[in-house]
C-alpha cells in the first residue's frame, strides 16, 4: 500500500484497532524505564511502592511461604495500575506513530534535477538539496523538498501531507506559490526554489509533531502535575507517619496495607491519564489535518477569548458576483448591459466573468466575435483602477466611482445625483460598486455582492455561547464591511485593515488579558499570526505565514479555527472532569480502606464500614483492584474527549460537580463492592 493510502487509512482506524493496541501494550512495558516514569510523579510513585511490595513478597515467599496470598495479589495489581496508566499513554500516542511511520515512507529519498549556475541541470539526491537551490520538477515527479514555486504552474498531488485525494494548483507569484517535499506533480513543469535544508522540511516537523512521546508539556499540565506532586506527597506523609501511631495504638500494619492506602489515596487516575489526555487533544487536531506545533497552542486554543477572521474566503466564499445593473437616467438597462458585458469579455476575473454571465441571463445577450470590428482591449491597472475595451468608435471604461468620475470629468460631464445615491445604497448593503462609462459619458452603475457562506451567523451565534468574541477583518471600505457584518452576525469588525493595523488590533486586545486566535495565509499576515496566541496558518500559504503560526491547517480551510477552538475546549473540559472524578473517587476508597485497617483493634470502627465489606483483606484488595480497573475504563473518555457544550462557565462547572464530582464518589463505592462480592467466586478471597 502507498503511503497515501495507508496515511488515509490510519485516520479511519478506530481506538481498539488491533495494530495500535498490540503496540499499545509492548510500549506499555517499555515505559516502566524509571527515567520515564520520573516524568509522571504520581505513577513514579506507583511503581515504587510496587517495587518494595515486590522485594517484600520475594522476603516472604523465602522465609513464610505461607502468608504470601494476599502480598501477591496487592502486588500484582499495583503492578497492573502502573501499566494500565502507560498503556493510556502508549494508546494515546498509538495512531500518531502509525501516521509518523507513514510519512517517513513518503519522505524516502527521491531523486533531483537542480539547475547549474551555467543553466544547465544535474542529478543529485534529495539529502544534497540546500536551501536557495533551484530544481526543475515535471509531471509524474516528486517535489524532493520545501520551497516556493518561481515559474510555470502546475497540479500537484498532496494527498500524502492533507489526506485529500484531490489535487491543487500550485503557481508562481501570489499566496498558492508554497509546494511540500514529498508531494507528487500531476501535470506540467514547475521550477522550484529549495526554502529548507535536510531534516528541518515541513514532512520533518510533521513526524516529530505527530508522535507524542516527543509532545512538551503544557503551562496548565505542568501546573497539574505540581499539584498533584503536592497532594502525593502530603498522602506519603500521613501514610508514613500512620505507621508510628498504628504500633503505639497496637494496630501495626504491614507494607502491602500502608502500600495500598498510599496508592489508593493519591490521584492515581488523572496521574495515570494526564498525559494521554494531552495527547489526545493534539491527536483529534491531526485527524481534522491540522498540525499544532505545540502542546500550548492546542491548550491556549480552549481559553480563547477574541476570534478575527478575514472576511474573504473565509466569512465570504471570496468571489463578488454581479447582481444588478442599475442604469442613468435616460439610459436603457439593456445597452447598460450589453456596454458592461463587452467591457469585461477580457476580464478574467470573477467580477468580470459574473458580468458577462449576468448579462447573458438577463437579457440574452451573448459573446460576440470581436475580431472583426479591431477591438482594443484596455486592462485593469492599478493606476486607473478601471478596465474596458475601444471598439467601433466607443471607448468603453468600467472600473471603481472615484476612477470613473475622473474619466468623465474632462469631457465636461459629472456621475448623476441618481447614481451618487445608488453608489451609496450599494456600499451601504454590503455590496461594492462599479460604474460603467461610454465616451465620458456614465451609463450606470454595477452592484457586485459578496456572497456570505451558509450557515456562518449560526456559527458565530455558537462562538458567542461560548463565550467568544467574532472580528471580522477585511480591506473593504467601512460601510461595506459594516453590511457583511450585519450579515454574517459577527461582533465587530476592522475595515480597510493593513497589516499594522491587525498588528495593533491583536496587540489591544492582548493588553486588555484577552487570548486572540486568528487566521491567515500570505506573507503579509505573518507578523500578526506571529503575534497571536493562536495563529493558524493554511497549508497553502507562503512559508512565511507557515512558520509564523502556531498552528498550520492542511485542507486550508480558514473557517476551521472554530473546530480547533471547540477541540481546544473540550482538552481543558476532559482535564477538569477527570481531575474531579480522580479526587471524589478518594472518599471511597477511605471508607473502604481504612475500617479494614484498624476495625480488628478498634471494632467501633466497624460503624465506618459502610459498604459492608466481608473483611479487611477484602476490603483493601477491592479498593486496589479498583483503582486499577478504573483507569482503563476511562481510557476511551480521555482519548475521545468529554463533549463539548456552549454554555458559561458557571453551568458548566455544576454540570462537571454533579456528573464526575457525584459520579466519582458514588463509582467508587459501588464498583469496589460488587468486586469484594465477586473475589469469593474467583478464589482471590
Amino acid at each position: 500500500m502507498d503511503p497515501v493510502s495507508e496515511i488515509t487509512e490510519i485516520r479511519k482506524k478506530t481506538l481498539m484497532d488491533s495494530t495500535i493496541l498490540s503496540r499499545a501494550i509492548v510500549d506499555s512495558f517499555r515505559k516502566l524505564e524509571p527515567r520515564t516514569m520520573a516524568k509522571n510523579p504520581v505513577m513514579f510513585v506507583v511503581e515504587v511502592a510496587a517495587v518494595l511490595t515486590t522485594v517484600q513478597l520475594i522476603w516472604n515467599s523465602l522465609h513464610h511461604a505461607e502468608q504470601i496470598g494476599f502480598g501477591l495479589q496487592i502486588t500484582l495489581w499495583l503492578w497492573f495500575t502502573v501499566l494500565f496508566a502507560n498503556f493510556a499513554e502508549a494508546m494515546a500516542e498509538g495512531r500518531g506513530k502509525a501516521q509518523a511511520d507513514t510519512l517517513r515512507k513518503a519522505r524516502a529519498e527521491t531523486q533531483a534535477r537542480r539547475l547549474r549556475g551555467d543553466a544547465g541541470i544535474e542529478t543529485v539526491l534529495s539529502s544534497k538539496l540546500r536551501a536557495g537551490d533551484v530544481v526543475v520538477v515535471s509531471a509524474g515527479e516528486f517535489i524532493p523538498g520545501d520551497g516556493e514555486v518561481i515559474e510555470g504552474v502546475a497540479s500537484v498531488d498532496e494527498s500524502a501531507i492533507t489526506g485529500e485525494s484531490a489535487p491543487v494548483i500550485r503557481e508562481s507569484g501570489g499566496d498558492r506559490s508554497a509546494v511540500t517535499g514529498g508531494t507528487r506533480v500531476l501535470s506540467d513543469e514547475i521550477k522550484v526554489r529549495i526554502t529548507s535544508n535536510p531534516g528541518e522540511t515541513f514532512l520533518d516537523r510533521m513526524i516529530k509533531l505527530v508522535e507524542g512521546a516527543a509532545r512538551q508539556k503544557t503551562p496548565n499540565e505542568i501546573a497539574l502535575n505540581i499539584l498533584l506532586a503536592g497532594l502525593t506527597i502530603i498522602f506519603l506523609l500521613a501514610v508514613v507517619t500512620l505507621q508510628p501511631f498504628a504500633v503505639y495504638s497496637g494496630a501495626p500494619q504491614n507494607i502491602f496495607v500502608l502500600v495500598s492506602l498510599l496508592v489508593c489515596l493519591i490521584p492515581t487516575t488523572i496521574g495515570g491519564l494526564l498525559s494521554a489526555i494531552g495527547i489526545a487533544g493534539m491527536d483529534r487536531l491531526i485527524q481534522r489535518n491540522v498540525i499544532a506545533m505545540s502542546g500550548r497552542a492546542v491548550e491556549a486554543s480552549g481559553d480563547v477569548d477574541v476570534l478575527l477572521l478575514d472576511k474573504t474566503g473565509t466569512i465570504t466564499l471570496g468571489n463578488r458576483a454581479a447582481t444588478q445593473f442599475y442604469p442613468a437616467p435616460g439610459i436603457a438597462e439593456t445597452y447598460l448591459a450589453d456596454a458592461a458585458q463587452l467591457a469585461s469579455l477580457a476580464d478574467e476575473t470573477p467580477e468580470g466573468r459574473s458580468i458577462v454571465v449576468l448579462a447573458k441571463e438577463r437579457y440574452n445577450l451573448r459573446g460576440r466575435d470581436l475580431a472583426a470590428h479591431a477591438a482594443n482591449f484596455i486592462p485593469f491597472s492599478a493606476q486607473t483602477r478601471m478596465s474596458g475595451v475601444d471598439i467601433d468608435g466607443r471607448e468603453i471604461r468600467k472600473g471603481a466611482p472615484a476612477a470613473i468620475a475622473r474619466f468623465v470629468s474632462p469631457g465636461g460631464n459629472d456621475v448623476p445625483a441618481e447614481l451618487k445615491t445608488c453608489v451609496e445604497e450599494i456600499s451601504n448593503s454590503g455590496g461594492t460598486p462599479l460604474l460603467v462609462a461610454e465616451n465620458r459619458r456614465v451609463l450606470g452603475a454595477i452592484a457586485l455582492t459578496d456572497i456570505v457562506k451558509g450557515g456562518m451567523r449560526e456559527r458565530f451565534e455558537h462562538l458567542r455561547a461560548m463565550g467568544i468574541r467574532t472580528m471580522m477583518i477585511t480591506g473593504d471600505n467601512p460601510l461595506t464591511a459594516a453590511a457583511i457584518a450585519r450579515q454574517a452576525g459577527v461582533d465587530d469588525f476592522l475595515a480597510e485593515a493593513r497589516p499594522e493595523d491587525k498588528m495593533a488590533l491583536i496587540k489591544r486586545e492582548q493588553a486588555k488579558g484577552k487570548l486572540v486566535a486568528m487566521t491567515g495565509d500570505g506573507t503579509n499576515d505573518a507578523p500578526a499570526l506571529a503575534q497571536a496566541d493562536v495563529g493558524v496558518a493554511m497549508n497553502t500559504g507562503t512559508q512565511a505565514a507557515k512558520e509564523a503560526g502556531n498552528m498550520v491547517d492542511l485542507d486550508s480551510n480558514p473557517t476551521k479555527l472554530i473546530e480547533i477552538v471547540e477541540i481546544g475546549k473540550q482538552l481543558l473540559i476532559t482535564r477538569g472532569a477527570l481531575t474531579t472524578f480522580s479526587v471524589a473517587n478518594d472518599v471511597a476508597k477511605y471508607f473502604a480502606i481504612i475500617p479494614a485497617m484498624f476495625a480488628g483493634a478498634f471494632p467501633v470502627l466497624e460503624v465506618l464500614n459502610i459498604m459492608r465489606l466481608r473483611t479487611p483483606e477484602s476490603a483493601i484488595l477491592s479498593a486496589v483492584i479498583f483503582n486499577a480497573l478504573i483507569i482503563i475504563a476511562l481510557i476511551p473518555l480521555a482519548l475521545r474527549g468529554v463533549r463539548y457544550r456552549p454554555v458559561g462557565a458557571a453551568a458548566l462547572l455544576q454540570r462537571n460537580l454533579l456528573i464526575y464530582g457525584v459520579g466519582g464518589i458514588i463509582a467508587p463505592f459501588v464498583g469496589i463492592k460488587l468486586i469484594d462480592m465477586l473475589l469469593p467466586y474467583l478464589g482471590l478471597a
